[in-house]
């Protein structure tokens, strides 16, 4: 498994080289200029678990900007600053005739001085890998292209995380756990709204860092939640808007809460959009009201 998933992630790696590359390469006129492309910020930007949607939430659109006539692809970086943490993620998508995502991300968790305080010493850092698959099943996420139905897409992720004698000692019951999620999101240009309405079925602690399940009277079956973002196109290039998670609170030794977020997506050019929000991911392993800044910057075509 070990060898199998290190061939994977390289591989993903050298894709998202790929798309930054040829973001980069590729003139600005070339990119205004793509037609039969969708909608600049309507494939989203990435969220922290690589499938496309907003920071926090999974949407129903599929990455890249290609419709049913192509593949597209994506590739991205992110930085969560919090008081006593840090989280940073990248990784890679691929939209296949807008129908079908694969995703993939690595996320790291640092936690800095509080390592010390938890007892696993300073800098002591959590990671994951996160495998996705997204597919649509109807609808349009745009208005006016044929159907008033939202687009509506069933996905999956499977977790990965490391530290699996760590995540055993602070009550999670495995390393591994998979979330199974459905997603509509709708478009409306003739008021410049985009929302997303989520559910997941999930038992994932800290968004799958701390691996999957609980103990005791904190149960470990899985639960239902809901997701939600709503944004608000100020021009073609610009999409401010808020976004909520809800989380389960699995693990007896720390409560988890719910998570938040107040952001601004900017379309830079054509193929490439950085993202500023302000976020709020509740209690942290006793550490209280981690809210801090999120940057994130995603390429593709």
């Amino acid at each position: 498994m070990a060898i199998g998933m290190t061939i994977f992630r390289s591989l993903f790696h050298s894709l998202a080289a790929l798309v930054l590359a040829l973001v980069a390469a590729a003139p600005a006129s070339a990119h205004e200029g793509r037609s039969g492309g969708k909608l600049m910020l309507t494939d989203g930007i990435a969220s922290i678990d690589g499938a496309a949607g907003g920071g926090l939430a999974s949407w129903a659109v599929i990455a890249g900007s290609e419709t049913k006539d192509g593949i597209g692809a994506t590739a991205n970086a992110t930085l969560v600053a919090l008081p006593d943490f840090d989280l940073t993620a990248h990784g890679a998508a691929v939209g296949v005739y807008d129908r079908l995502e694969l995703s993939y991300a690595h996320q790291r968790f640092d936690t800095r001085a509080a390592g010390k305080a938890l007892g696993l010493g300073r800098n002591f850092a959590f990671s994951q890998d996160i495998v996705g698959a997204k597919l649509r099943i109807a609808g349009d996420a745009v208005w006016g292209q044929g159907t008033i139905l939202p687009q509506i897409a069933i996905g999956v992720q499977h977790h990965i995380a490391a530290q699996a004698p760590v995540i055993r000692a602070v009550g999670g019951r495995r390393a591994t756990t998979t979330d199974v999620y459905a997603a509509a999101t709708k478009v409306l240009l003739a008021r410049s709204l985009v929302v997303d309405a989520t559910a997941r079925w999930t038992d994932a602690n800290q968004f799958g860092l701390l691996g999957g399940g609980g103990g005791g009277d904190r149960g470990v079956r899985r639960s239902l939640h809901a997701e939600a973002s709503a944004g608000y196109l100020v021009t073609r290039r610009l999409l401010v808007g808020g976004e909520y998670r809800g989380k389960p609170d699995n693990l007896g030794f720390a409560r988890e809460g719910d998570a938040v977020d107040l952001f601004a997506a900017w379309a830079v050019r054509r193929h490439l959009t950085a993202t500023a929000a302000y976020v709020d991911l509740g209690d942290i392993a006793t550490f209280r009201r981690q809210r801090g800044l999120f940057l994130s910057l995603k390429g593709g075509f």
